[in-house]
C-alpha cells in the first residue's frame, strides 16, 4: 500500500473534518447505548429543554474531541501513538453520533459553532503533537479527566426520566476514563500546573456556555 505523503493526510483530515461538521449523525461502530431502554416515558417540555441543553454541550465537546484526537494523530511521531489516536477518534466518533441521534429525539439541534470548535481543538491537538508525544498524550489525560468529571455533572443534571440520555452518557463515561487510562500507560506527561488548571479550565468553560445556547 502506498504510503500518504503529508499533502494527502491534510486532505484527509479537511474530509475528516466536514463529515464531522457536517455530516448528519455519523456511522457509529458500536450499538446505540439508548436501545436497551424504556424510552416510552413523555418528558415535559421543560424537561425536553434541559436535556438537549446537555446533549447539545456533549456533542459539542465530542466534535471537539474528534479534532483534537486528529490533530494529535496527523503530528505524532510513533506509529503506536498515531495509531492510539486515531483509535480513540473512531471511538469519539461514536458518542458524536449517539448525542446527535438523541438531539433528534429530542426534537432539537446541534451546537451551531462546530466548525469552531473542530478546528480550535485540530489546532490545538497538532500542535501537542509537534511538541512531543508524551506531552500530547498528556494534554489527552487532563482532558479526559476533566471530560469525566464534565459527564458526572451532567448525569446529575439530567432529569430522572431520561434514561436514554443517561444511558448513553454512563457509556461515554467508561470510555473517557478509558482514553485517559491508556495515555497514562503510554507515557503520559502531567501538564503544567497553569495548562491543567486555568488555561484548560478556562477553554471548556467557554465552550459549554456558547455550545449550550448557540
Amino acid at each position: 500500500m502506498r504510503k500518504l505523503s503529508f499533502f494527502d493526510k491534510i486532505i484527509s483530515e479537511v474530509d475528516q473534518a466536514l463529515r464531522t461538521v457536517h455530516t448528519l449523525a455519523p456511522t457509529a461502530e458500536r450499538p446505540y447505548p439508548a436501545d436497551d431502554v424504556d424510552n416510552t416515558v413523555d418528558l415535559s417540555e421543560d424537561d425536553k429543554k434541559l436535556s438537549a441543553t446537555l446533549m447539545r454541550v456533549n456533542h459539542a465537546g465530542e466534535v471537539s474531541a474528534q479534532g483534537l484526537y486528529r490533530g494529535q494523530a496527523l503530528t505524532a511521531k510513533r506509529e503506536d501513538i498515531r495509531e492510539q489516536m486515531e483509535h480513540s477518534a473512531m471511538e469519539e466518533n461514536d458518542h458524536l453520533n449517539w448525542c446527535e441521534r438523541r438531539l433528534n429525539e429530542l426534537g432539537d439541534h446541534k451546537s451551531y459553532l462546530g466548525p469552531v470548535w473542530y478546528l480550535g481543538s485540530f489546532a490545538l491537538g497538532a500542535t501537542a503533537g509537534l511538541v512531543g508525544d508524551k506531552w500530547s498524550l498528556g494534554f489527552v489525560k487532563e482532558t479526559e479527566d476533566q471530560v469525566v468529571k464534565h459527564l458526572s455533572d451532567h448525569i446529575g443534571k439530567l432529569p430522572v426520566n431520561d434514561s436514554a440520555s443517561m444511558a448513553i452518557l454512563q457509556k461515554m463515561k467508561v470510555d473517557e476514563a478509558q482514553h485517559a487510562d491508556i495515555a497514562v500507560q503510554s507515557g503520559a506527561a502531567k501538564l503544567p500546573f497553569p495548562i491543567r488548571k486555568i488555561l484548560m479550565p478556562m477553554m471548556s468553560k467557554v465552550m459549554t456556555t456558547l455550545s449550550a445556547k448557540i
